[in-house]
């Protein structure tokens, strides 16, 4: 998923995901805090309501899934993050009220993944953290509970984001294999042990993957996305040549240095062997060629069609 952040007073901008671009790893972090009102005119619609503004939004570069950051954890990611923001704003710990991370898919061990960044970047544990997930939303959704908690006078300060990573998915083992080392385990003699064991099945191994379709509707995204684009009346050369555009400006923003939200992060490991990553991955010159020569193929489909049936 590839996040776009702006800098806005009183509102959120929308950050909007791209279907078309690879599955990228990244985390970022945006800072809100209560302005005092110098002005008689209002930011708002409603009077006597806090003015939230954003600070500043900072992350490190994306990456494909499986490459630099495979060994690393979900909470390495947004801990790297979260010291990028701290030293670019130069904010202190202690007036941070509450930290909220929202994430797709969860690591078991960390599944509390803002609680755990926020301990390793020196964060007090007294410092509440809690992390949402909902879909391709879910640091939208932190974002929105962090302008609620502000709105409502809890808090004053509060650093919101999101992090995913994609190269180390929870993969588990079957419910029969689950339920049997459950049931071992509770086993009080080696009858018992023995009696569990003689139930054991080669398909138990088989693994578990996370389901990509949505577990309720049965739903992919891209099912999703075709009836959204069916309702609204979204051509699929429209859609490629939004994709295309999105490439195409973030490119050159890449190549005229405008992406200044990107912060360097050093990927841990020995030091012949660590790598400092401080621009955006998977916009080499392949992947530009790749998605012109689509969107060409989908326009030339396009008016071989028309030709057939004229």
């Amino acid at each position: 998923m590839n996040f776009f952040m702006r800098l806005v007073i009183c509102q959120l901008a929308p950050l909007k995901c791209d279907l078309t671009e690879p599955k990228t790893e990244t985390a970022f972090f945006e800072l809100y805090f209560k302005a005092v009102q110098t002005q008689s005119k209002k930011t708002l619609a409603k009077p006597n309501v806090r003015n939230i503004v954003v600070v500043e939004g900072v992350r490190i570069p994306f990456l494909l899934s499986g490459t630099s950051y495979k060994d690393l954890m979900p909470h390495d990611l947004a801990r790297a993050a979260l010291l990028g923001l701290l030293h670019r704003t130069n904010v202190p710990k202690d007036i941070v009220d509450y930290i909220i991370f929202g994430t797709v898919i969860q690591e078991v061990k960390t599944s509390n993944v803002a609680r755990e960044a926020a301990l390793g970047a020196g964060f007090s544990d007294k410092t509440p953290a809690h992390t949402v997930t909902m879909a391709c939303i879910s640091s939208n959704q932190a974002m929105t509970t962090a302008v609620g908690l502000i709105a409502s006078g809890q808090c004053d300060v509060v650093v919101a984001g999101g992090v995913e990573l994609m190269s180390d998915v929870p993969i588990r083992h079957s419910r029969k294999m689950r339920k049997m080392m459950l049931d071992l385990n509770k086993a009080k003699t080696i009858g018992q042990r023995l009696t569990l064991l003689s139930k054991f099945r080669l398909n138990f191994l088989t693994p578990e993957l996370p389901a990509v379709a949505e577990f309720s509707t049965s739903e992919t995204m891209g099912h999703s996305a075709d009836r959204l684009a069916a309702a609204f009346g979204i051509s699929r050369m429209e859609q490629d040549e939004y994709a295309l555009r999105s490439h195409s400006l973030a490119k050159k923003a890449q190549d005229e240095g405008h992406l200044s939200d990107v912060v360097p992060f050093k990927v841990p490991g020995p030091c012949y062997d660590s790598r400092s990553l401080s621009k955006v991955i998977g916009l080499e010159e392949e992947t530009w060629f790749l998605c012109s020569t689509h969107t060409g193929q989908c326009r030339f489909n396009a008016l071989l069609s028309d030709t057939c049936s004229s």
